[in-house]
């Protein structure tokens, strides 16, 4: 079930920003850009992967805001095995990013 919540909510994020275009990624959002946000996000989810897999974490390239949509989709793939209390905190980060989008 946890895995099922973690997709939708990506899912809804991706139906949220997945056709926006580079001005719209570079607006305001808290201390940065919406890109910057969402970049934290994809971020968190190859973090939560790394634990998941008992390895090391590894910062995510930097890629131009227009590739975020796909980290984002790359990211949540590596995560449905997962335990559910990782699929549970990888929900909440992305339903918190949603929320200041």
């Amino acid at each position: 079930m946890a895995a099922e919540e973690l997709q939708v909510a990506v899912q809804r994020l991706l139906s949220q920003v997945g056709h926006w275009e580079t001005g719209r990624w570079s607006a305001p959002a808290g201390s940065g850009t919406r890109g910057d946000l969402v970049y934290e996000l994809v971020q968190r989810l190859a973090d939560h992967a790394a634990d998941a897999e008992h390895r090391p974490r590894r910062a995510v390239p930097r890629e131009p805001d227009m590739v975020l949509p796909d980290q984002l989709r790359v990211m949540t793939a590596d995560l449905t095995a997962a335990s559910d209390a990782i699929l549970e905190a990888a929900t909440a980060d992305v339903l918190s990013v949603r929320k200041k989008l």
